[in-house]
Protein backbone atom coordinates (compact mmCIF):
# COMPACT_ATOMS: atom_id res chain seq x y z
CA UNK A 1 0.00 0.00 0.00
CA UNK A 2 3.20 2.43 0.85
CA UNK A 3 4.39 1.60 -2.69
CA UNK A 4 1.27 2.31 -4.49
CA UNK A 5 0.67 5.71 -2.78
CA UNK A 6 4.68 6.34 -3.69
CA UNK A 7 3.89 5.68 -7.32
CA UNK A 8 0.87 7.88 -6.80
CA UNK A 9 2.51 10.55 -5.82
CA UNK A 10 5.61 10.60 -7.90
CA UNK A 11 3.45 10.74 -10.69
CA UNK A 12 0.99 13.81 -9.57
CA UNK A 13 -1.22 14.44 -10.76
CA UNK A 14 -3.12 11.25 -11.20
CA UNK A 15 -6.48 9.27 -10.08
CA UNK A 16 -5.78 6.53 -7.51
CA UNK A 17 -9.29 4.12 -7.99
CA UNK A 18 -9.84 1.65 -5.87
CA UNK A 19 -12.88 -1.29 -6.99
CA UNK A 20 -14.42 -2.88 -4.56
CA UNK A 21 -12.98 -0.55 -1.60
CA UNK A 22 -15.04 -2.46 1.03
CA UNK A 23 -12.57 -5.82 0.27
CA UNK A 24 -9.68 -4.10 2.46
CA UNK A 25 -11.66 -0.79 4.25
CA UNK A 26 -13.82 -3.05 6.12
CA UNK A 27 -14.86 -2.04 9.71
CA UNK A 28 -12.09 -2.39 12.09
CA UNK A 29 -12.94 -4.95 15.31
CA UNK A 30 -14.34 -7.60 13.51
CA UNK A 31 -13.00 -10.00 16.00
CA UNK A 32 -10.70 -13.14 15.69
CA UNK A 33 -8.34 -12.71 12.25
CA UNK A 34 -8.71 -9.18 11.77
CA UNK A 35 -5.38 -7.72 12.89
CA UNK A 36 -4.09 -8.16 9.15
CA UNK A 37 -7.37 -6.10 8.05
CA UNK A 38 -7.08 -3.50 10.61
CA UNK A 39 -3.37 -2.95 9.86
CA UNK A 40 -4.43 -2.29 6.26
CA UNK A 41 -6.77 0.17 6.96
CA UNK A 42 -4.45 2.48 9.25
CA UNK A 43 -2.02 2.43 6.39
CA UNK A 44 -4.59 3.29 4.28
CA UNK A 45 -5.67 6.23 6.29
CA UNK A 46 -1.78 7.27 6.94
CA UNK A 47 -1.24 7.08 3.55
CA UNK A 48 -4.63 8.78 2.84
CA UNK A 49 -3.56 11.78 5.71
CA UNK A 50 -0.43 12.19 3.51
CA UNK A 51 -1.22 13.01 0.42
CA UNK A 52 -1.53 16.76 1.33
CA UNK A 53 -2.61 19.30 -0.87
CA UNK A 54 0.37 19.97 -2.71
CA UNK A 55 0.38 16.48 -4.23
CA UNK A 56 -2.62 16.40 -7.15
CA UNK A 57 -3.30 12.94 -6.35
CA UNK A 58 -7.20 12.45 -6.27
CA UNK A 59 -8.85 8.93 -4.57
CA UNK A 60 -11.69 7.44 -5.52
CA UNK A 61 -13.47 4.23 -4.20
CA UNK A 62 -16.49 2.04 -5.63
CA UNK A 63 -18.26 -0.30 -3.71
CA UNK A 64 -21.73 -1.77 -3.30
CA UNK A 65 -21.78 -2.44 0.02
CA UNK A 66 -20.96 0.91 1.94
CA UNK A 67 -22.56 -0.44 4.91
CA UNK A 68 -19.20 -2.32 5.79
CA UNK A 69 -17.00 0.49 5.19
CA UNK A 70 -14.98 1.99 8.26
CA UNK A 71 -16.44 5.27 9.64
CA UNK A 72 -12.90 6.78 9.12
CA UNK A 73 -12.31 5.90 5.61
CA UNK A 74 -15.12 8.48 4.75
CA UNK A 75 -14.72 11.22 7.38
CA UNK A 76 -14.04 14.45 5.93
CA UNK A 77 -10.67 14.93 4.28
CA UNK A 78 -10.92 11.65 2.83
CA UNK A 79 -13.09 9.90 0.78
CA UNK A 80 -15.68 11.91 2.34
CA UNK A 81 -17.87 12.94 -1.06
CA UNK A 82 -20.39 9.94 -1.49
CA UNK A 83 -22.36 9.53 -4.86
CA UNK A 84 -24.78 6.88 -4.91
CA UNK A 85 -24.99 6.06 -8.97
CA UNK A 86 -28.38 4.79 -9.40
CA UNK A 87 -29.63 1.97 -11.96
CA UNK A 88 -29.48 3.47 -15.84
CA UNK A 89 -32.33 5.29 -16.29
CA UNK A 90 -34.31 5.14 -19.78
CA UNK A 91 -32.09 7.27 -21.04
CA UNK A 92 -29.56 5.84 -20.11
CA UNK A 93 -30.19 2.50 -20.84
CA UNK A 94 -30.51 3.41 -24.66
CA UNK A 95 -27.18 4.68 -24.29
CA UNK A 96 -25.85 1.43 -23.24
CA UNK A 97 -27.76 -0.35 -25.99
CA UNK A 98 -26.25 1.86 -28.46
CA UNK A 99 -22.78 1.86 -27.65
CA UNK A 100 -22.92 -2.42 -27.36
CA UNK A 101 -24.40 -2.64 -30.47
CA UNK A 102 -22.69 0.46 -32.79
CA UNK A 103 -20.71 -2.41 -34.44
CA UNK A 104 -23.21 -4.54 -35.27
CA UNK A 105 -25.84 -4.81 -38.14
CA UNK A 106 -28.99 -4.37 -36.72
CA UNK A 107 -32.33 -5.44 -38.34
CA UNK A 108 -34.53 -2.97 -39.02
CA UNK A 109 -37.38 -4.31 -36.98
CA UNK A 110 -35.75 -3.83 -34.17
CA UNK A 111 -36.20 -0.84 -31.95
CA UNK A 112 -33.60 0.16 -29.13
CA UNK A 113 -36.22 1.92 -27.73
CA UNK A 114 -38.41 -0.37 -26.67
CA UNK A 115 -35.56 -2.37 -25.70
CA UNK A 116 -34.64 0.13 -23.52
CA UNK A 117 -38.23 0.57 -21.80
CA UNK A 118 -38.21 -3.65 -21.28
CA UNK A 119 -35.21 -3.51 -19.56
CA UNK A 120 -36.47 -1.14 -16.61
CA UNK A 121 -34.64 -2.25 -13.86
CA UNK A 122 -31.55 -3.96 -15.36
CA UNK A 123 -27.74 -2.82 -15.29
CA UNK A 124 -25.85 -2.02 -17.51
CA UNK A 125 -23.69 -5.45 -17.30
CA UNK A 126 -27.30 -6.97 -17.52
CA UNK A 127 -27.87 -5.10 -21.08
CA UNK A 128 -24.47 -5.90 -21.85
CA UNK A 129 -25.01 -9.42 -21.46
CA UNK A 130 -28.71 -9.40 -23.60
CA UNK A 131 -26.52 -7.69 -26.82
CA UNK A 132 -23.63 -10.36 -26.84
CA UNK A 133 -26.44 -13.10 -26.11
CA UNK A 134 -28.20 -11.83 -29.49
CA UNK A 135 -25.16 -11.55 -31.26
CA UNK A 136 -24.29 -14.79 -30.40
CA UNK A 137 -27.95 -16.37 -31.59
CA UNK A 138 -27.04 -14.57 -35.04
CA UNK A 139 -23.56 -15.88 -35.70
CA UNK A 140 -25.01 -19.79 -34.38
CA UNK A 141 -27.92 -19.90 -36.88
CA UNK A 142 -25.38 -18.56 -39.24
CA UNK A 143 -23.08 -21.36 -38.46
CA UNK A 144 -25.94 -23.31 -39.01
CA UNK A 145 -27.02 -22.17 -42.63
CA UNK A 146 -23.12 -22.99 -43.65
CA UNK A 147 -22.96 -26.41 -41.74
CA UNK A 148 -26.40 -27.37 -43.86
CA UNK A 149 -25.12 -25.78 -47.41
CA UNK A 150 -22.53 -27.84 -47.01
CA UNK A 151 -24.42 -31.08 -46.11
CA UNK A 152 -26.88 -30.60 -49.17
CA UNK A 153 -23.74 -30.08 -51.28
CA UNK A 154 -22.55 -33.01 -50.28
CA UNK A 155 -25.71 -35.29 -51.10
CA UNK A 156 -26.10 -33.79 -54.19
CA UNK A 157 -22.28 -34.81 -54.90
CA UNK A 158 -21.42 -30.81 -55.43
CA UNK A 159 -18.12 -29.40 -54.85
CA UNK A 160 -18.20 -26.60 -53.13
CA UNK A 161 -16.17 -23.98 -54.10
CA UNK A 162 -14.27 -22.29 -51.04
CA UNK A 163 -13.26 -18.75 -53.20
CA UNK A 164 -16.97 -18.54 -54.26
CA UNK A 165 -18.79 -15.19 -52.69
CA UNK A 166 -22.17 -16.57 -50.87
CA UNK A 167 -24.36 -14.45 -49.38
CA UNK A 168 -24.83 -14.18 -45.56
CA UNK A 169 -27.47 -16.28 -44.42
CA UNK A 170 -27.98 -13.97 -41.57
CA UNK A 171 -26.59 -10.75 -42.37
CA UNK A 172 -28.65 -8.86 -39.52
CA UNK A 173 -29.07 -9.49 -35.37
CA UNK A 174 -33.08 -9.80 -35.85
CA UNK A 175 -36.16 -9.20 -33.76
CA UNK A 176 -36.04 -13.28 -32.89
CA UNK A 177 -32.48 -13.44 -31.99
CA UNK A 178 -33.43 -10.39 -29.18
CA UNK A 179 -36.31 -12.27 -28.15
CA UNK A 180 -34.46 -15.42 -27.46
CA UNK A 181 -31.91 -13.25 -25.42
CA UNK A 182 -34.37 -11.64 -23.19
CA UNK A 183 -35.92 -14.96 -22.39
CA UNK A 184 -32.68 -15.85 -20.46
CA UNK A 185 -32.12 -12.08 -19.40
CA UNK A 186 -32.06 -11.33 -15.58
CA UNK A 187 -31.41 -8.34 -13.33
CA UNK A 188 -28.85 -8.67 -11.38
CA UNK A 189 -29.59 -6.85 -8.62
CA UNK A 190 -32.47 -6.87 -7.07
CA UNK A 191 -34.81 -4.76 -5.87
CA UNK A 192 -34.73 -5.17 -2.12
CA UNK A 193 -30.69 -4.28 -2.53
CA UNK A 194 -31.80 -1.09 -4.58
CA UNK A 195 -34.00 0.31 -1.47
CA UNK A 196 -30.98 -0.78 0.68
CA UNK A 197 -29.12 1.37 -1.02
CA UNK A 198 -31.74 4.16 -1.25
CA UNK A 199 -31.95 4.06 2.81
CA UNK A 200 -28.59 3.74 3.50
CA UNK A 201 -28.12 7.58 1.15
CA UNK A 202 -31.10 8.92 3.01
CA UNK A 203 -29.57 7.94 6.85
CA UNK A 204 -26.50 9.77 5.77
CA UNK A 205 -28.77 12.86 5.26
CA UNK A 206 -29.82 12.47 8.25
CA UNK A 207 -33.29 11.88 7.08
CA UNK A 208 -33.93 15.55 6.69
CA UNK A 209 -36.10 16.86 3.94
CA UNK A 210 -33.58 19.86 3.29
CA UNK A 211 -30.55 17.65 2.92
CA UNK A 212 -28.82 19.28 5.21
CA UNK A 213 -25.78 17.42 7.41
CA UNK A 214 -23.69 15.20 6.14
CA UNK A 215 -22.57 16.73 3.10
CA UNK A 216 -24.16 14.34 0.68
CA UNK A 217 -24.97 15.68 -2.75
CA UNK A 218 -29.48 15.75 -3.40
CA UNK A 219 -29.64 12.67 -5.25
CA UNK A 220 -33.12 12.02 -7.38
CA UNK A 221 -34.18 8.63 -6.00
CA UNK A 222 -37.31 8.72 -7.41
CA UNK A 223 -37.73 6.15 -9.52
CA UNK A 224 -37.79 6.36 -13.51
CA UNK A 225 -40.75 7.24 -15.70
CA UNK A 226 -40.60 4.22 -17.24
CA UNK A 227 -40.76 1.95 -14.01
CA UNK A 228 -44.12 0.54 -14.63
CA UNK A 229 -43.20 -1.07 -17.88
CA UNK A 230 -43.66 -4.94 -17.93
CA UNK A 231 -41.32 -7.23 -19.79
CA UNK A 232 -44.04 -9.56 -21.73
CA UNK A 233 -43.12 -13.04 -23.47
CA UNK A 234 -43.50 -11.19 -27.02
CA UNK A 235 -41.12 -7.89 -26.19
CA UNK A 236 -42.61 -6.13 -28.87
CA UNK A 237 -45.98 -6.45 -28.14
Amino acid sequence: MRDLFDKARAAAPCILFFDEIDSIAKARGGGQGSEAGDRVINQILTEIDGVGEKKSVFLIGATNRPDVLDPAVTRPGRLDQLIYIPMPDLKSRLSIFRANLRNSPIAPDVSLEILAKVTQGFSGADITEICQRAAKNAIRQSIEADVERMRLAEERGEELDEDEEVEDPVPYISRLHFEEAMSHARKSVADSEIQKYEEYVRSLKGGSDDGEGIGVSDLDLAADADQDAARGDDIYA
